[in-house]
């Protein structure tokens, strides 16, 4: 019986490490999405995008069974992020190859307000939720078998693993986002950064979508393969780092004043 919770406490480290992976992710998209805004509604914003990651995450949570057969809601997701990833990175790197980029951007975000930006925010953070929680049930669910009552359509013990994983992200959420805003004033190339990431997570959902049984393009467990995890989780860090040592936008700023 030790050695079953000590194989359900080392799942749990590993979760809050991929969950925390993924809130970081949805704490910068969050700054990203509401940079543009007046200071006082960006960080309104932002508090409403962290309470309704907090509704998303439980929502799925209790919905681990509808969303993990659903294939449908899974390919939404995926569309909504590859778009909203793909559409800001193409512009960035092949739409304007010029030094006012940044300004183009600044007079095209000042027309849209504080409700549609929520509304922006809201639809990545369901996205997120969803492939928070199906990576959530997907480790939890190599898990063995405990003593406790099935909960949510799954063992009481493995609900309680994607639970604590859950609560744990969503934490990572409330105090990374307030520390991405005054990153990105640091570091600009951080916000294409962002949205790549955000496609790639895209491509994480479509991967799913695409080994549903209902659809079989790809063999039903590869999503949850060694391979496809050490590759998803390769290209994340790789991202992340080229965005992290890209050269700063700020010479380009000060020349453009």
């Amino acid at each position: 019986m030790d050695s079953l919770w000590l194989e359900y406490a080392w799942a749990l480290l590993v979760l809050i490490g991929l969950e925390g992976l993924l809130s970081a992710d949805n704490a910068l998209v969050l700054a990203v999405i509401a940079k543009h805004l007046p200071e006082d509604e960006k960080k309104k914003a932002i508090n409403y995008g962290i309470i309704l990651a907090f509704a998303f995450r439980f929502l799925a949570l209790f919905g681990i069974s509808f969303i993990a057969n659903v294939w449908q809601i899974q390919a939404i997701g995926a569309a909504y992020l590859l778009y909203l990833g793909l559409k800001h990175v193409i512009q960035a790197r092949f739409g304007k190859a010029n030094e006012k980029i940044h300004q183009e951007e600044a007079k095209e975000s000042a027309g849209k307000g504080f409700a549609p930006t929520v509304g922006k925010i809201a639809l990545a953070d369901l996205a997120f939720a969803i492939d928070s929680i199906l990576a959530a049930v997907a480790l939890a669910l190599g898990l063995p078998d405990s003593p406790l009552r099935n909960f949510g359509g799954m063992d009481g013990g493995q609900f309680i693993v994607v639970l604590l994983g859950g609560i744990a992200g969503l934490v990572l959420i409330k105090f990374a986002a307030t520390w991405f805003v005054k990153l990105l004033e640091k570091r600009p190339a951080l916000e294409t950064t962002a949205y790549a990431i955000v496609a790639w997570v895209g491509v994480k959902l479509a991967i799913i979508t695409l080994a549903h049984e209902d659809i079989g393009v790809l063999d039903h467990d590869f999503p949850h393969s060694t391979l496809w995890t050490l590759i998803f989780y390769g290209v994340l860090v790789a991202i992340a780092l080229i965005g992290w040592f890209a050269p700063s936008n700020k010479k380009q700023n000060k020349n453009s004043n």
